[in-house]
């Protein structure tokens, strides 16, 4: 039985994809993927074969691609750096293909499209367990350290994460090469080099999650890749538009933090909200989209009838449209001492990563949404004891029915209505949480509190150059107050698109946007609606005279 990650193409789908590249013929065995290379190619064995290998295990063979096989995974389309090693064998004759050739390939034939993007998606999967990749040196209870992993594990980049309160011997290591404690978290790269306590900016960069943007006038800029911005990615660029897509931290959003998505449409068993974020991400670029992280946006302004976007770590984004979905952050508790334990005890989302971490420990979640409860539900497989934390008499009051039934099944889950976290205590890291139920306070020993309460808008990058709501959600289409709309002379002669904003050409969706329901499937169709909205603006007269 042929094994899905590896399948072989057929003479006819070989035969199509030798117009997109070059026959390319090896003697000697000769190495044409290297670790860490960020732009690599795209191989199709047309004889003998390329060895895959394990960087850190060079006598084990991951797999051999023969005949008709190819080399590459998801990251071939968004220029991450690759981790294996690729290595013909002796007499082997490939079809060498660029990325952006690959790509014109992909859109035009979709029979190789599925296999390929089938082929990729399982071989991501397996590979992030098996290559260790890049090395994180530092402590659990350090917030840089607890910042640079969750960048890393939301992006899905590949690595080997060494703590270094665990790990004996590790200070004798770091003075062999001159390092002590103080300079933690240390980062080793494909290259074998040392970063001391690096910026995620500076990890996005040496990854290739985050690439050069192209000084031209794209056609759509969208800024926040949760689920509205991918799905608004996904539809514009496979209809032709050019877009660009950016988002401060990672794809997904706060639906990227959820364990587990079992009332979205098409996933009877469920989906984590990293898995649909990154399927998303995936299909975005295969149509074309660019896509980097992180570009934390800081300003807008229009300069006839273009946009201008600054962020950073880039010279100033120039766009004929921009949509707004940089969503809804959870706020912070309002105690004292809050900001010291974040990173350190204190998170908001609740991932593998963190399930490892407070394995038979006692954790609090506070909130009584539906992100609480998924995240409760699967916390609970690794927790000892697990503490709900809400202010109503009722766990339902905002909550899917399926996750009360679970939460109220589960014996490691208790339930504390009536109640909210007072204070925090601990000296570098979190290790005890007071409870006031009712009028009584309590003390429990909890070492990691997962917050998932009252949601703000991400709108500060607008200036209160549009207008908002009371709580700063965005409005959009008939819900635009009439002054706002007379500033704009526009829409004197026209009323604005469905999710246009007060500025035309500016649009809003998703969570960000006033009267949002909050659900992952209504973001996803709000992120593809909007695309006929965007289509209608480009038709007006203003852009038939400019060009890229």
């Amino acid at each position: 039985m042929i094994d899905p990650k590896f399948p072989e193409l057929t003479n006819a789908q070989v035969a199509k994809l030798k117009a997109y590249g070059t026959i390319e013929t090896y003697k000697e065995p000769t190495i044409v993927l290297d670790f860490g290379d960020q732009f690599y190619d795209f191989f199709v064995v047309l004889s003998g074969g390329i060895r895959i290998i394990d960087p850190d295990q060079n006598d084990d063979n991951l797999t051999i691609h023969k005949k008709h096989q190819f080399s590459g995974s998801s990251s071939i389309l968004s220029h991450r750096t690759v981790g294996v090693c690729g290595e013909t064998l002796e007499n082997t004759q490939l079809l060498r293909i660029k990325p952006e050739k690959l790509k014109s390939a992909i859109a035009i034939f979709s029979d190789i499209s599925d296999v390929l993007l089938n082929a990729f998606l399982l071989r991501e999967d397996a590979l992030k367990h098996s290559i260790q990749g890049i090395k994180l040196i530092g402590s659990e209870h350090s917030n840089e350290t607890y910042a640079i992993r969750d960048f890393m594990d939301k992006n899905d980049i590949w690595y080997k994460y060494i703590d270094s309160d665990k790990e004996e011997g590790l200070v004798q290591m770091l003075e062999t090469f001159n390092l002590t404690t103080d300079d933690l978290p240390v980062l080793i790269n494909s290259q074998n080099e040392i970063s001391i306590r690096p910026t995620i900016d500076e990890i996005g960069a040496c990854t290739g999650v985050r690439i050069k943007i192209d000084n031209e006038v794209y056609d759509v800029l969208i800024v926040g890749a949760g689920p509205a911005g991918l799905a608004a990615s996904v539809y514009a660029s496979s209809e032709g538009l050019k877009v660009l897509t950016i988002d401060s931290n990672s794809p997904g959003g706060q639906a990227g933090k959820s364990s587990k998505i079992e009332n979205y449409l098409g996933f009877p068993t469920g989906i984590s909200g990293r898995d649909l974020a990154n399927n998303g991400y995936i299909q975005a670029q295969k149509f074309g989209c660019t896509i980097s992280v992180p570009h934390e946006v800081e300003s807008i302004e229009r300069k006839a009838d273009i946009y201008e976007v600054h962020a950073s770590n880039t010279s100033p984004i120039k766009a004929k449209t921009v949509i707004a979905a940089t969503g809804a952050a959870y706020r912070k508790l309002p105690l004292q001492n809050i900001d010291k334990f974040e990173g350190a005890g204190v998170y908001y989302s609740a991932t593998s990563m963190h399930a490892n971490m407070c394995k038979d420990s006692e954790i609090g979640i506070v909130g009584g949404g539906n992100s609480a409860g998924q995240a409760a539900i699967f916390l609970a497989n690794y927790a000892q004891k697990v503490y709900v934390i809400i202010r109503n008499k009722d766990i339902g009051a905002k909550m899917s029915d399926y996750l009360v039934q679970r939460i109220m099944a589960c014996e490691n889950i208790e339930v504390l209505t009536n109640s909210n976290v007072v204070k925090v205590k601990g000296d570098t890291y979190l290790e005890e949480v007071i409870v006031k139920k009712d009028e009584t306070l309590v003390e429990n020993d909890i070492n990691y509190l997962f917050t998932f309460v009252g949601a703000k808008p991400c709108t500060k990058w607008l200036n209160t150059i549009i207008d908002t709501d009371a709580k700063g959600f965005v409005h959009t289409g008939l819900t635009i107050c009439d002054y706002a709309l007379k500033n704009e002379s526009e829409f004197s002669q026209r009323k604005p698109y469905t999710f246009e904003t007060s500025l035309p050409g500016l649009f809003a969706v998703g969570d960000v946007r006033s009267g949002s329901v909050k659900r992952v499937a209504s973001a996803v169709g709000e992120g593809s609606i909007v695309v006929s909205d965007i289509h209608k603006y480009l038709a007006l007269d203003k852009f038939a005279t400019i060009t890229n």
